[in-house]
């Protein structure tokens, strides 16, 4: 094949197209990654890569080594930093974008659409804001392993394609060996971005943002195409969010800049699953005030979504205020599909076709009373649905209102195969995250790779594999996750 790249001659083509950079010129700044003292690739997903066309023995090479961590770039690719804004906990920032990030382009996956190729931890961007711009091992690793879990419980997220190791060390609060992520998404097209082009008073630029979401996103032949672009973010997110609230997943960072228009999860950093049930569960340890609280994820996402309504609105109509109406009943919208996700997904869960309302309230607050593993609990229902209650009984301290409740769900002839294929036996619970960053911190990948091992096939239950379907242990103590920052 014999084509040039940056430093060399490759035998191996890589056609990175340059889609976002000519489309919205206005917010994409051309920018390199930093040089890498000495890239050892950590892990890397074969899966993904295939997907992509993009040969796998070349890509565990130095050229390919290469460009999972951008200082090897295809001749005619176009990487650039991102230009985004966002409400951060609440408060406006004009002027985020990607401060240690680089989309190094498109590439057509296999189901014929396009892709983005994106780094983080690739070396400080105008957009920095004081950061360094760079990651550690620790936190990118993270990202691989919960987005790849999340994608095995069909959960639609950004896939992680490989973390590379730098050799460069990262000053955290303490010294940290660092690494740079390559991830894939459908885009990188998220509610800030809009934000940002609807303060720049550009009605053409933010007509251009639309066009392409539509276009990668969301095609229409609607006559209002901009509002059925905004139905339609609003019906993905709500499904999201639904999904993400059933299998007790917490984003912990739900900033505008972190809401994507694919309906795709994005930015793993301070997230975590629950273990107990608990609507008020909070990880990230800057989240204060609880804003994104397992129980809060809901509203939060229908705040963001009328941000992005706001920032839609001179597309909607003419008129300001039949813009407003428009958006008003549009994001109407939200409540009604996340509630029908969110009841099916309950439903499945128990295994039942319908329930009464008041049966699965019930069920939640003895859930939260009683401190209930949230995926262990739904795991061994099945096991009660076959007949033998007990494992689930052992869960809880109130024998009296668990022993009241388990015959009227019988009642409603549960399919246990059915729970089974619904609910996971295995997720990335969070001393077990913690065990396999710090290993692999140390330099030792074995725990890391046994973790990805079982997450990644959630629902088939293996012998060998019980402490990945076991809750924490008591001293693991109260739990807390950073950005990574």
């Amino acid at each position: 094949m014999g084509s040039p790249y940056r430093g060399g001659v490759s035998t191996v083509t890589v056609a990175l197209s340059d889609q976002f950079a000519r489309a919205l010129p206005e917010m994409a700044l051309a920018w390199q990654a930093e040089p890498v003292p000495e890239p050892r690739l950590l892990v890397l997903n074969e899966a993904v890569a295939g997907e992509l066309g993009l040969d796998v023995g070349w890509l565990r090479g130095p050229e390919g080594v290469g460009l999972l961590v951008g200082t090897h770039v295809p001749a005619g690719a176009n990487p650039v930093a991102q230009a985004y804004a966002g409400h951060q906990f609440g408060h406006y920032s004009p002027r985020l974008g990607d401060g240690r990030a680089l989309l190094l382009g498109e590439l057509v996956h296999a189901d014929g659409r396009l892709r983005d190729l994106h780094l983080k931890g690739s070396g400080r961007t105008t957009f920095a804001r004081g950061g360094d711009g760079l990651a550690a091992v620790g936190p990118m690793l993270r990202e691989y392993v919960i987005s790849e879990a999340m994608h095995a419980l069909g959960i639609p997220t950004t896939r992680s394609l490989a973390v590379v190791a730098t050799g460069r060390p990262v000053p955290r609060e303490t010294m940290l060996p660092g690494a740079v992520l390559a991830r894939v998404a459908s885009s990188h097209l998220r509610v800030g971005s809009f934000q940002y082009a609807r303060a720049t008073d550009d009605v053409d630029l933010l007509r251009r943002l639309a066009d392409l979401a539509i276009e990668r996103h969301h095609p229409t032949d609607a006559d209002n195409r901009y509002l059925a672009l905004f139905e339609s973010v609003v019906a993905a997110q709500a499904s999201l969010v639904a999904r993400w609230m059933l299998v007790g997943f917490v984003h912990g960072v739900m900033n505008t800049d972190n809401m994507t228009i694919s309906g795709e999860t994005i930015d793993y950093g301070p997230c975590a699953f629950i273990e107990a049930f608990d609507p008020d569960t909070v990880f990230s340890s800057i989240d204060h005030g609880a804003r994104y609280a397992y129980g809060n994820q809901p509203a939060i996402a229908e705040w963001n979504l009328a941000r992005l309504a706001e920032a839609l609105l001179p597309l909607l109509a003419d008129d300001q205020e039949r813009a407003i109406a428009l958006a008003v009943e549009a994001l109407g919208g939200f409540r009604r599909t996340y509630n029908d996700v969110w009841t099916a997904g309950v439903l499945a869960k128990l295994g039942v076709r319908e329930a009464d309302p008041a049966l699965v309230n019930e069920l939640l607050d003895l859930l939260q009373a009683n401190h209930v593993d949230h995926t262990l609990f739904h795991r061994l229902l099945s096991t009660a649905a076959r007949g033998n209650p007990e494992p689930v009984r052992e869960l809880f301290t109130d024998l009296a209102a668990i022993d009241a409740w388990l015959p009227r769900w019988r009642e409603l002839s549960p399919d246990a195969d059915a729970m089974d294929r619904v609910n996971p036996a295995y997720i990335p619970r969070n001393h077990l995250v913690e065990e396999a960053l710090t290993a692999a911190t140390d330099g030792d990948l074995e725990p890391l790779h046994s973790l990805l091992a079982a997450v990644t096939a959630p629902f088939d239950e293996r012998p060998g594999l019980e402490r990945y379907a076991t809750p924490a242990p008591q001293d693991f103590g109260s739990y807390q996750t950073f950005c990574g920052t």
